[in-house]
């Protein structure tokens, strides 16, 4: 009976060329051993599966191949076969999680005094070496400071900052990066190819995703994968395997979104909890498509022509504002973070999407009046009655408002020191991007001198306070006074009407004046009397200024 190799050892990479990734590592160790310029110490660090310890071994067998000290060892001497199947007995592999203590430190230092067995060089590989205690440093450092010729010493970790500065000043240290999700799917393509195991292109995607930059956890997922869908690894089965969202929800939620739909997002969220989805998981998911969009927006060859979602990508890049993405951005990785803070996880994730429904800027709508309702009657004109195809009524005028300062401009260069503007009437005379506007819509003016404006913002509104729109709006007030200006931001109780709470009274009021205007209309109630008609309130429409 063969036993089956698992994917993660089976191809794990022999030589450099091999290596998918970290570069930067590959020619700086290549170039040492082609030039013969070796450190006695090296220490890679790195997060799991990044290839630390592989780089170790193929290192390893780099300076004792028979061929001679190079970057590329043969891999069919007795010295490369030994290492590569863990034979080789001048290669010594110990793991620090296992072995803390002075006392295993100091025999294996007391055995790297004698010289090599059968190879060039004794070369050590201590894993997660920041595990080791403070004594069994300390032991360590004495060979550190005066190693034998013949020994090399390769420290791997996760975790640098715990290793002390007499350690680390002693190593060349080398930081392996995180493996990108397209770089992943690639080598997982070919090894599927190569095991001639059909599959998805977006099964592959969706696990590279999820080994989150390693690749040993990506194999271990693909050999997961292979288990579990009988031989053929395929989307849906990948995705139940791994609880992964259905990309299509999200997509759905953004056309929702981008149509402010709020009875569609809230059906969404219901088939979402029928099917018992982590929303937890749904909302690192809709950060993540909202980054790809992002991406979208900006570097449109970022996303791969064999993408299988790129259509509808391009698609969202194209509904939505970049300013738009920032800000549905930012409110879903803040809705992460406060889903435990919620009454359960659907009032969360709800409560997130209704947030970016609330802040999402209305669409842009010419300047007209008011759209003719909806009126179920026959089709048919009443005789002698010419019908017209439409009906306008002029509600132009907004009226005045409690606070609101009628004014084309309440403060510039010359009137900043005077009396205090109102922010309202402000913020008309900038020019500010969806992601500041929303920020200071949300603020109440707390004071204002010569050279410092300070705002109050409250609590429920404090997760639109980044460090970017605080600065723009900074930089937008500087440049409308036509002088620098230090902007403070508090949070706290806004008692007077924020310039949104003032906007959505407008807005309120505009369509009580709609409908009153409609529903006494002469020719709508004409048409309702003598065609038997219902007038639906409810498509009575204000249109924006």
């Amino acid at each position: 009976m063969s036993v089956t190799t698992v994917l993660a050892r089976k191809w794990r990479p022999k030589v450099f060329a091999q290596l998918a990734g970290q570069e930067h590592v590959v020619k700086a160790l290549s170039n040492a051993l082609t030039q013969n310029r070796l450190h006695h110490a090296y220490l890679f660090t790195g997060t799991r599966g990044v290839g630390k310890t592989t780089i170790a071994r193929i290192f390893a067998k780099s300076l004792n191949c028979v061929s001679g000290v190079t970057a590329t060892p043969c891999g069919e001497c007795s010295a490369c076969k030994e290492i590569d199947s863990g034979r080789f007995i001048d290669l010594i592999e110990l793991d620090a999680a296992s072995n803390t203590q002075v006392d295993n430190m100091r025999e294996l230092l007391e055995s790297a005094l004698y010289a090599p067995t059968s190879g060039r060089f004794k070369v050590y590989i201590i894993d997660e070496v920041h595990m080791l205690s403070k004594s069994a440093f300390n032991a360590m450092l004495k060979t550190l400071e005066e190693p034998p010729g013949h020994v090399k010493f390769i420290l791997a970790t996760t975790d640098p900052q715990k290793i002390p500065v007499t350690v680390l000043s002693r190593c060349l240290q080398f930081n392996l990066k995180q493996l990108p999700p397209a770089l992943i799917a690639s080598r997982l393509q070919y090894v599927l190819e190569q095991e001639q195991i059909p599959f998805e292109f977006a099964a592959v995607n969706l696990i590279a995703r999820a080994a989150q930059g390693s690749m040993r956890d990506a194999l271990s997922l693909m050999d997961q994968a292979i288990a579990f869908s009988a031989g053929k690894v395929e989307e849906a089965v990948v995705r139940t395997m791994l609880g992964a969202i259905d990309q299509g929800y999200l997509f759905d939620l953004l056309v929702a979104l981008q149509e402010r739909n709020g009875v569609k997002l809230l059906e969404i969220a219901d088939h979402m909890a029928a099917r018992s989805v982590a929303f937890d998981a749904a909302l690192q998911e809709l950060a993540t498509l909202l980054y790809r969009i992002a991406l979208a927006q900006t570097v449109p060859q970022a996303i791969a022509d064999d993408e299988p979602e790129r259509a509808r990508l391009l698609e969202l890049a194209q509904a939505f504002t970049p300013e738009d993405t920032q800000l549905f951005y930012q409110i879903a990785i803040h809705g992460r973070d406060e889903i435990d803070l919620a009454p359960d996880e659907y009032a969360g994730f709800t409560m997130t999407l209704l947030r970016m429904l609330a802040f999402a800027p209305a669409k842009a709508i010419s300047r007209t009046a008011l759209v003719a309702p909806v009126v179920a009657a026959q089709p048919v004109a009443p005789a002698g009655k010419n019908v017209p195809a439409s009906k306008h009524v002029d509600v132009s005028e907004e009226p005045a408002l409690t606070g609101r300062i009628s004014s084309s401009r309440a403060a510039n260069s010359e009137t900043m020191s005077g009396s205090q503007p109102d922010w309202g009437t402000l913020l008309q005379q900038l020019n500010l991007q969806s992601m500041v506007q929303q920020l200071a819509k949300h603020c109440v003016l707390g004071s204002f001198s010569d050279s410092q404006i300070t705002l109050r913002l409250s609590q429920q509104h404090k997760h639109l306070q980044t460090r970017a729109a605080t600065d723009k709006l900074q930089a937008a007030l500087s440049d409308y006074f036509a002088r620098p200006v230090k902007l403070n931001i508090v949070l706290g109780e806004t008692e007077t009407a924020t310039p949104a709470v003032v906007e959505q009274q407008a807005k309120q009021l505009k369509q009580q004046q709609a409908s009153d205007s409609i529903i006494q209309d002469g020719f709508v109630r004409e048409a309702q009397a003598e065609l038997d008609a219902n007038l639906i309130t409810e498509s009575i429409k204000s249109l924006s200024h």
